[in-house]
């Protein structure tokens, strides 16, 4: 056997998985073929065996299914797959049928199909480090837990137990499953996980899953008692209300539960396998673990970041501006360990910025996620300030001010001094260019954008900006940063809007654009959150403030006179510039927008829309409004592609989901394209270019690139 060693010693069976060339042990077909051999073997040698150790080489216990393999899969292998995992799963329930003790030793993590390995055994012994997790995370990655890690947990927890860690993929230290009963025991470390599995088998000589026992019955209920009956009627609509359709593994997921809730267990693991089986038929599996395995591990594991750069660990961090954006990134610092000066114009203006950390802290405190200590140290760790001479010594400042061009060049010459020694500087700006800001610096090379998204402690993505001086160890240092906050930063190059901003704007200009063509406001709402879109463009407007799109406009139109160029404004922005200029519509923060705001009560559609804009005779359907708005998307994200403004699918895909609200059934925005079939996308672009105008073209760059980044795994 390639992958697992099989020792038998005094009627002891070790098992120790060790996957050649591999960090961590995967449900590669080699390791298939040999579980099948092993469990063939013991069968063969039962009448010699005591106990079966389960055990790993790795530093992991078990990492779960080869997603490579996953991702070779079409829909024509889907019965060769089903067949597949009836064979592993026979496997499995020969080995926890043979009427001995099999106990699993987890010194390390065990994901997915490395749990569903470890509730094989009837005796699991994990150490006791909240660092190691387990559970079924699969439903993240459009699949399911079909190597009866749904069967068996839902006999283990009972339907509503099973719950989380089925259909939210709520994962779980070794004392929280001990706590569940899940975890059997806990050891300090990992030397002495095999002297208590060989005890345990010592005690228990014969032993067998707690289902296959007489008269066993699933805690809290089968399907059919009054108490889970009255839940399970309401939860496919409550399903379907969270993921408008889009998303069929959860509602496979539940299917599996309760179907295989009513039947014996073979028949219910068989029912998992059907169930995967049709998943992988679709596209939105290999789209999510394309992007939520290969393109996250791609970013976390550095892939943009600059090679041959030593690693920064920030110690000491300055912040101007003390307002929404400088008050969430003193929070991640803070909530990091990491020492910060929150400056402002006042110490009461940058006291009041420290008080949104106190409130954070506080409901953490209350809901038991931190304890007063931690809450007194995290809050000590930010200074307010107004003096910038309190900012000496930091090795990175940050400005976060208003998005003018004259300020930030004031902060910034204000503040760059107090640097320490080999120190950078870097904008929160979300849209200004870089490398003009930079002018203001008199180390423009030591001058990066590190753009936030709002709310910054609930925001996962950062985008860093390399303007066109920004040298290589500046990149990696604020690339550490963002790490070190744990976020996921991505890396563009300089240009108008850089990524996010600039893709983000063709989207809630599509929305404005299709209100001033006549279309009904609701309608593109509507359309926009079936799509998968978290919020309608309309919206999204209203929130980020149609007074601040209208300044951003105004900015452009300055830089391109400056230029000696037109800007011209595209039909959704010349809508925005009349509501703000003509009907005195700023947003929500302005009293309304796109949306009225009534005090105490949900806000609803300002009724003007409809006399303003509608057009009776205007023809729509949502199929066009959802494309035009994911399609614009993606064009504009295949454009920064070819413009060198983006250099990789990775950044594109995981910067257009966790930064501007891409749908996560798509895999992003580049993933979208490959799941739709590139000739499809080309062939619809034209279409809809034709209908709706310029944004929708792909010029030959963009066509190019498209094909050239396709993935290959």
């Amino acid at each position: 056997m390639k992958t697992l060693r099989c020792e038998i010693a005094g009627g002891m069976a070790t098992i120790t998985f060790d996957q050649p060339d591999s960090p961590v042990n995967t449900m590669c077909q080699a390791w298939q073929d040999d579980m099948v051999t092993l469990a063939d073997r013991l069968l063969a040698d039962r009448a010699a065996l005591k106990g079966i150790v389960l055990a790993s080489a790795k530093k992991t216990f078990f990492a779960g299914a080869d997603l490579k393999a996953v991702m070779r899969l079409s829909a024509a292998d889907a019965p060769a797959m089903y067949a597949e995992l009836e064979r592993l799963k026979r496997a499995f329930r020969t080995i926890e049928t043979l009427g001995i003790p099999v106990v699993a030793c987890l010194n390390g993590g065990a994901l997915g199909g490395g749990w569903e390995l470890a509730l094989v055994a009837h005796h699991r012994i994990a150490v006791d480090d909240p660092k190691i997790q387990f559970g079924l995370p699969e439903l993240n990655l459009g699949l399911i837990p079909a190597g009866t890690g749904i069967s068996k947990m839902v006999r283990l927890l009972g339907l509503m137990g099973a719950q989380p860690f089925i259909m939210e993929s709520k994962l779980f230290s070794p004392r929280e499953g001990h706590e569940l009963g899940l975890v059997h025991e806990l050891v300090d470390d990992a030397g002495q996980l095999r002297k208590q599995a060989l005890a345990w088998i010592a005690a228990n000589l014969q032993a067998q899953q707690p289902w296959d026992a007489k008269g066993y019955r699933i805690p809290g209920g089968a399907p059919s008692s009054p108490k889970i009956a009255g839940a399970l009627v309401v939860a496919p609509a409550m399903l379907t209300a969270r993921t408008h359709g889009k998303y069929p593994a959860p509602e496979a997921a539940l299917a599996a539960m309760v179907e295989g809730a009513q039947v014996d267990y073979d028949t219910a693991t068989r029912i998992e396998s059907r169930y995967l089986a049709s998943l992988l038929r679709g596209p939105v599996a290999r789209n999510m673990i394309n992007t939520f395995f290969f393109n996250l591990n791609a970013i976390k594991s550095g892939q943009s970041r600059p090679k041959d750069v030593p690693r920064y660990k920030p110690a000491k961090v300055g912040i101007l501006g003390a307002g929404m954006m400088g008050a969430g990134i003193a929070w991640a610092q803070a909530s990091r360990g990491i020492a910060t000066v929150l400056k402002d114009v006042s110490v009461e203006k940058a006291e009041h910025g420290k008080s949104y950390s106190a409130r954070l802290a506080a409901k953490r405190v209350e809901k038991g996620q931190m304890s007063p200590l931690e809450q007194q140290a995290l809050l000590q760790r930010i200074t307010p300030a107004a003096d910038a001479a309190d900012l000496k010594g930091c090795e990175l400042i940050i400005e976060a001010v208003f998005e003018q061009r004259e300020l930030k060049a004031r902060v910034t010459q204000e503040a760059e001094p107090m640097l320490a020694a080999g120190g950078f500087f870097a904008s929160n700006t979300s849209t200004l260019p870089i490398t003009g800001l930079a002018q203001a610096s008199k180390a423009p090379q030591k001058f990066i954008g590190i753009h936030f998204f709002s709310p910054v402690d609930k925001m996962k993505l950062v985008e860093i900006i390399r303007g066109k001086l920004t040298d290589d160890e500046t990149v990696a240092r604020a690339f550490d940063y963002v790490l070190a906050l744990g976020k996921l930063p991505i890396v563009v190059n300089d240009a108008r809007g850089f990524y996010t901003s600039r893709t983000f704007a063709t989207y809630v200009m599509e929305g404005a654009a299709m209100l001033g063509e006549g279309i009904p406001a609701a309608a593109i709402e509507n359309a926009a959150v079936q799509a998968g879109l978290p919020v309608g463009p309309l919206a999204v407007l209203d929130e980020t403030a149609l007074s601040l799109s209208v300044h951003v406009i105004d900015q452009t139109r300055a830089d391109f006179k400056a230029e000696g160029r037109a800007y011209e404004a595209t039909p959704g922005e010349l809508l925005v510039e009349r509501m703000v200029k003509e009907l005195g519509r700023g947003g929500r923060a302005a009293g309304g927008g796109f949306y009225d705001y009534p005090q105490g009560a949900k806000k609803h559609l300002w009724p003007q829309l409809k006399p303003l804009f509608e057009k009776p005779g205007v023809t729509w359907n949502a199929k066009d409004i959802q494309d035009r708005l994911l399609y614009r998307q993606s064009v504009e994200t295949a454009r920064c592609l070819a413009e060198d403004v983006l250099t990789s699918v990775h950044d594109a895909n995981i910067g257009s989901i966790f930064g501007i609200g891409f749908p996560g059934w798509t895999g992003g925005a580049m993933q979208f394209i490959y799941g739709q079939g590139v000739d499809a996308f080309e062939a619809r672009c034209a279409q809809l270019a034709a209908r709706y105008g310029k944004g929708f073209a792909l010029d030959d760059a963009a066509k190019a690139v498209i094909r050239k980044l396709e993935p290959r795994h």
